[in-house]
């Protein structure tokens, strides 16, 4: 104090305004001193000393989520590669290329690419392994192509190929949990069905899908169904269906589900997909119940999905009429009422949790249910979605 009684009144104010202590300018010098004594104490210590404990304890979380996601990404590598045995190749011959040269599956003595195992069931890597280093072996049977391709388009290299890329979202910018993975049959057909978001891009679609082919005992394709707008783009149609896509029609789901696949659908459809973000997580109607029809009349399980992250990925503040109107003018067969306006292009690196529900078995597996059977087990399975999204959204701590 007896620094500050010695400074003239200009300074002191020059002072108080730099600590932006309030009142300063009705304030006597007495006055000012005494102020400035007590903002002289180093208030602003605990304040970078918690500043620093924050920022320590982001940057330990951070790296404890990297190596969170090394482990996993060993842990599933190890998986994968078990159903290779790279001390022998497949001398099956493509066309005039000579032998194949890939590594056999597991007990047999050709490759999964070549009859080895059910590629188009199990999203197992031709080498045994994902990573970059195996694209130029992948590109060069790419371009061969002395392989087959499923009736609906999938195909089994580049869908090994999208899947090591957007695994990077899975284990490291997303960084999903799953939890009742043990839900998922290793054998025969099944229908996942889970709520919607995302606003932009179907991530919930991509995540779904790895959840299963990433953290299941088999990795199990989950061929999820897509709206028409991801089936009308001459390039992103194509690439959809080689990736393991499928067209929302009944013809093509009932197919993969005779087949014994594994399918993926959103019953909620584009409406969820365009909710605003004050809506987050309350489910819209699960449709016309068209997925229960599907389920029974092939006779397969409904397993109900609940997921949390993909409604906070690019949050809509609003949505517009007017856009959906203009697509439209574009593609004319898009059902959308409404568009999702957004104002960040680049996702936001949400924490996502996957739970996976114990399945509904066919009530009359065959059969046509009646219109009444359809709505009551489709919200059935709506209500046990809902509450596994309401119990996960009250047990987490933070969306990042």
């Amino acid at each position: 104090m007896d620094d500050l009684s010695n400074l003239t009144k200009a300074d002191l104010l020059a002072r108080a305004r730099s600590q932006n202590v309030t009142g300063r300018s009705r304030m006597t010098k007495a006055e000012l001193i005494q102020a400035l004594a007590v903002s002289d104490v180093p208030h602003t210590a605990p304040a970078k000393a918690t500043l620093s404990v924050r920022t320590s304890a982001v940057a330990k979380r951070t790296a404890q989520d990297r190596e969170h996601a090394r482990q996993r990404r060993e842990v599933t590598a190890r998986r994968l590669a078990a159903f290779v045995d790279t001390s022998k190749k497949c001398k099956k011959r493509q066309s005039h290329y000579g032998p194949c040269g890939l590594p056999v599956a597991v007990d047999r003595d050709v490759c999964v690419l070549h009859g080895g195992a059910d590629i188009f069931d199990l999203a197992i890597p031709v080498t045994g392994q994902l990573g970059v280093a195996t694209w130029p072996t992948l590109l060069r049977h790419l371009m061969i192509s002395d392989y087959e391709t499923d009736a609906i388009g999938l195909d089994p290299i580049i869908a090994e190929v999208v899947q090591h890329i957007v695994n990077w979202l899975y284990f490291d910018y997303f960084r999903v949990e799953v939890e009742g993975i043990e839900n998922i049959p290793m054998s025969g057909g099944a229908l996942l069905a889970a709520n919607h978001g995302g606003a932009a891009l179907p991530y919930d679609a991509a995540m779904l899908a790895l959840s299963v082919a990433n953290e299941a005992p088999l990795p199990r394709r989950v061929r999820v169904i897509g709206t028409e707008i991801f089936n009308m783009l001459p390039t992103v149609s194509h690439l959809y269906r080689k990736a393991g896509a499928a067209y929302a029609s009944r013809a093509d789901t009932e197919h993969l589900l005779g087949n014994k696949r594994l399918v993926g659908v959103f019953p909620e459809g584009a409406a969820a997909f365009q909710k605003p973000a004050s809506e987050a997580y309350r489910l819209r109607r699960f449709g016309r119940g068209g997925f229960v029809t599907v389920a029974e009349r092939v006779g397969v399980p409904i397993i109900p999905v609940a997921i949390v992250g993909s409604d906070e990925v690019h949050p809509a503040v609003t949505s517009s009429s007017l856009l959906a109107k203009m697509v439209q003018m574009v593609f004319p067969d898009q059902r959308m009422d409404r568009l999702a306006i957004f104002l960040n292009p680049i996702p936001l690196p949400v924490r996502w949790h996957i739970r996976i529900l114990e399945p509904l078995q066919p009530d009359n597996p065959g059969s046509d249910p009646d219109p009444l059977t359809v709505l009551e087990r489709a919200d059935l399975v709506r209500d046990r979605v809902q509450a596994a999204l309401d119990d996960m959204l009250a047990k987490r701590t933070s969306v990042f």
